[in-house]
């Protein structure tokens, strides 16, 4: 049986790091881990949907949204929602590699 890594199997399905298509996997990948880290602070806060909503003005629905697909998300609404809604601190880092 020939047993291939996910590395493997992305390099190909989407390509080698470096052209378009895999890099617009890994940017999506980047934007569904950010939803789901909310998600996990707003459980560990033991908060609801509907109570961060409300703390931010925000529509239940809207959180939704950004824990399902952190994608549209700006940074403005990243630290309104950390801040104000969940009581934390953003820390972001660039890699140039």
């Amino acid at each position: 049986m020939n047993t291939k890594s996910w590395s493997e199997i992305k390099d190909q399905v989407y390509g080698k790091k470096g052209t378009k298509r895999r890099d617009e996997l890994d940017r999506e990948f980047e934007s569904f881990k950010i939803g789901l880290m909310l998600r996990k602070a707003r459980e560990e806060k033991q908060l609801t949907q509907e109570q961060l909503a409300t703390k931010l003005e925000k529509k239940r629905t809207y959180i939704s949204r950004v824990e399902n697909d952190g994608s549209n998300l700006t940074l403005k609404t990243l630290y309104d929602i950390v801040e104000k809604g969940l009581g934390g601190k953003v820390n972001i880092s660039i890699d140039l590699k």
